[in-house]
């Protein structure tokens, strides 16, 4: 990068920092809400819901559909691996 296009970019200089941040925190969150780990432990207190009847079958049922498509997808997005 040469001196007059540092000079002139550097006004973008705190948006790119912004969107820099931005990607790295849906990367995380991304990351969290995809690891298998945390999929299982959803799952197991989605069972103790129902065992406990906090939830009806029907509600368990659905959440665990989601629940097993996210861990088998392992992206929210086709196409796109984490």
């Amino acid at each position: 990068m040469g001196l007059l296009s540092g000079v002139l970019l550097l006004p973008l200089a705190p948006v790119r920092g912004v969107v820099w941040i931005s990607d790295r925190l849906i990367d995380a969150a991304e990351a969290e809400l995809y690891d298998p780990a945390v999929i299982r432990e959803q799952l197991a207190e989605l069972s103790r819901a129902l065992d406990d009847g906090e939830i009806d079958l029907a509600r368990f049922e659905r959440e665990e559909d989601r629940l097993l498509d996210i861990l088998e997808r392992k992206s929210p997005l086709p196409g796109v691996m984490l």
